[in-house]
């Protein structure tokens, strides 16, 4: 990291712990950005994904939601589990919904994988938070963006989020050499990273490549519109659906069907 962009960063921490430094992008952060934003819930759509535990309990399904993900973003796979990017992931049923478990509960059940990535809430704190508007939530659809190159690796936005849906690039972003690249944009070290709900493919019509790949196990729609998939879906009495840490009243897109 170059010394502009250390000071840049120490600026913007500090107007971010309201040390009175007056830094002006933090408000930039917190308002619009492209194609819209703000984070309050004020989309006219709302894309959502609905994943099916029992379905995914399955090896072979976490694998193809993973890998599809990992080769349409150019996910460098980093063997430190650490530093390890991660846009969509298995983690254990009793992290994921701890608010879900209890003393009781059978511990097959808590060990079971559940596939996690951004919620994409109505009201994210992530955003709130970025100094330079690098994530914002888009006015058309509520998906929750992030541009790399305009991250500055503050890491508010990591913080912020009671998901831990975000990765940060310790090192130089590298692929294997033999692996076919996707057009999508590589990165470089010191920046954050999340899952887009696959904007690059939404723009032509197409769903996020997990979905296209989980063989019915995740679905993906419009919940502003009733006909769509996922509306039918939660609407449908007979299953049950929860999301994550709705207390916290962030509002997050991504429903489980357990």
């Amino acid at each position: 990291m170059d010394q502009k962009r250390r000071s840049f960063l120490k600026n913007a921490g500090c107007a971010a712990l309201g040390l009175g430094c007056g830094f002006p992008l933090l408000g930039l952060g917190c308002s619009a950005s492209k194609e819209g934003s703000g984070g309050d819930g004020s989309s006219t759509s709302q894309l959502a994904m609905i994943v099916d535990v029992k379905k995914c309990l399955k090896e072979e399904v976490q694998k193809a939601c993973i890998d599809a993900c990992n080769l349409a973003h150019n996910v460098p796979e980093i063997t430190n589990p650490n530093h390890q990017i991660d846009w969509i992931k298995a983690e254990q049923r009793e992290h994921v919904f701890p608010d879900q478990t209890h003393a009781h509960t059978a511990e097959s059940v808590k060990e079971s994988p559940v596939l996690v990535l951004c919620n994409h809430c109505n009201k994210p704190p992530c955003v709130k938070v970025c100094p330079t508007a690098a994530t914002w939530k888009r006015e058309q659809d509520g998906v929750v963006m992030m541009d790399m190159h305009r991250c500055i690796g503050c890491r508010y936005c990591m913080a912020a989020c009671p998901y831990g849906a975000r990765s940060f690039n310790w090192s130089d972003p590298h692929f294997e050499k033999d692996r076919k690249l996707t057009d999508y944009p590589t990165r470089e070290k010191g920046v954050v990273e999340k899952c887009t709900f696959c904007a690059e493919r939404i723009r032509e019509g197409r769903p996020p490549a997990c979905v296209e790949a989980a063989a019915g196990a995740l679905t993906f729609g419009d919940l502003a519109d009733e006909n769509s998939e996922v509306s039918k879906i939660l609407r449908d009495g007979e299953k049950n659906t929860i999301c994550r840490r709705v207390s916290l009243g962030t509002g997050p897109n991504v429903y489980y069907i357990v």
